[in-house]
């Protein structure tokens, strides 16, 4: 008797799911994979020594890094003295995420939304704990939607829900003109452009008001200038959080974002304008002035994260972003205890 051959369906993706089941997967995907890969009740994306200041004491040559003098002590008792500090116990973590027209774009296994909840997925479960709130912002076309900073697996669900929920423009339609001529581009009715980015990190600094994790998750291609030695409207905005705060900066792309591909005649939107162009991609010296310029754009923004004091965490649609994550999290770790260990050696 011969077998019928059954056929397996794939396993569906993260974006063929319902919105429960998506967080259950993404839930499992940061519990599974990341917590059992950080280990530590108070691990953290961006590790280091605390900031609740808990007293000085004598200076010890050789061990202690001149950056840590408590100046005001040292001047009273004319013997120099640094400050100690404890590891930071109750974390508030403030979130704000990217949700116009431009993240909603995506050709591999999770669009640029759906990397970005991700994202948010992995931060909230790896900084929850007691004491620990999380608070947030979306820049989404119909505004900044707010969420208070609160603690508890409920409001990170609620949060993620909510992302995950957010309406989508849809882009740009096409509307005939009279006479058969060409499609012009209209935008969506009642379709309003989402605040700058600089607003939102304005806005994340006046509600930040102890010191606390920062994490900015978007492509951050709002208000990037062509001349790579300008400096973005949002550059200022995010230096004067790093002052304060620890900043994670969060850069989702995709792959067709890097790379153009051979597929002939193609018709490029861009989703924040509606500006519309025809690009014949047949042509080999147009697909490698693509590719160095997008090159270009991600350096420029890399430089410019770099430059106001953030860490920069690199996520792409087609990569295992688990794997991203935990890679980025023990490079800074080990970045936090090279200086430590370097002490250490010359003592």
């Amino acid at each position: 008797m011969r077998r019928r051959a059954t056929a397996t369906l794939p396993e569906p993706g993260l974006v063929d799911l319902a919105p429960d089941q998506r967080l259950r997967r993404l839930e499992l995907a940061v519990t599974r994979r990341l917590d059992g890969l950080l280990h530590g009740q108070y691990r953290g994306l961006l590790p280091g020594p605390g900031s609740e200041v808990a007293g000085s004491r004598e200076y010890r040559p050789g061990e202690d890094e001149v950056r840590r003098m408590d100046w005001a002590v040292t001047a009273r008792t004319t013997v120099p003295h640094v400050r100690e500090v404890d590891a930071d116990r109750e974390l508030t973590t403030w979130l704000l995420v990217d949700a116009s027209p431009s993240m909603e774009y995506g050709t591999a296994t999770l669009d640029k939304r759906e990397l970005a909840v991700a994202a948010v997925a992995a931060v909230g479960f790896l900084t929850a704990g007691v004491g620990n709130r999380l608070g947030a912002q979306i820049l989404a076309p119909g505004g900044v939607r707010r969420f208070p900073a609160r603690g508890g697996r409920t409001h990170l669900l609620g949060l993620l829900r909510a992302l995950l929920g957010a309406p989508r423009t849809g882009g740009y339609e096409e509307s005939g003109t009279p006479g058969g001529g060409p499609a012009r581009d209209a935008p969506r009715p009642g379709v309003v452009a989402p605040p700058a980015l600089t607003d939102g990190l304005a806005g994340v600094q006046r509600v930040a008001t102890r010191r606390g994790l920062v994490v900015v998750v978007s492509d951050f291609l709002d208000g990037l200038p062509d001349d790579p030695d300008a400096a973005p409207a949002w550059e200022t905005a995010l230096r004067r959080l790093a002052v304060r705060h620890q900043v994670l900066a969060v850069e989702v792309t995709d792959p067709r974002e890097l790379e153009l591909p051979d597929v002939g005649l193609v018709t490029l939107v861009d989703p924040e304008t509606g500006q519309r162009r025809e690009v014949w991609t047949g042509d080999r010296g147009l697909r490698e002035r693509y590719a160095q310029a997008a090159a270009a754009q991600r350096d420029q923004v890399r430089h410019v994260l770099r430059r106001a004091g953030a860490t920069h965490l690199a996520l792409r649609t087609d990569r295992d972003w688990a794997a991203d994550i935990v890679r980025h999290v023990h490079h800074q770790r080990r970045l936090a205890t090279a200086p430590a260990a370097a002490r250490g050696g010359t003592a």
